[in-house]
């Protein structure tokens, strides 16, 4: 299937994805997926993640400013 060109701002692919998120968001995995992902934060993976964290920081420019502007609870 040839896809055509739509410029810049690809209304297709645009429309896909918010579809495609927001069946993702109905379903009601994305509780899961958090419970599951604070579950592993606060437990027996919390070194191992907090290392991954750091070895993926190392290898960045630097925090995005954006982020840094907020306050912590809101990130």
């Amino acid at each position: 299937m040839t896809q055509r060109n739509e410029g810049e701002g690809n209304r297709t692919a645009a429309r896909n994805y918010n579809e495609e998120t927001r069946k993702f968001v109905e379903s009601g995995q994305v509780k899961k997926g958090a419970e599951a992902a604070r579950a592993a934060v606060d437990g027996a993976e919390h070194e191992e993640l907090k290392q991954a964290e750091a070895a993926g920081k190392a290898r960045a420019k630097g925090e995005d400013p954006a982020v840094l502007d907020k306050p912590k609870s809101a990130r």
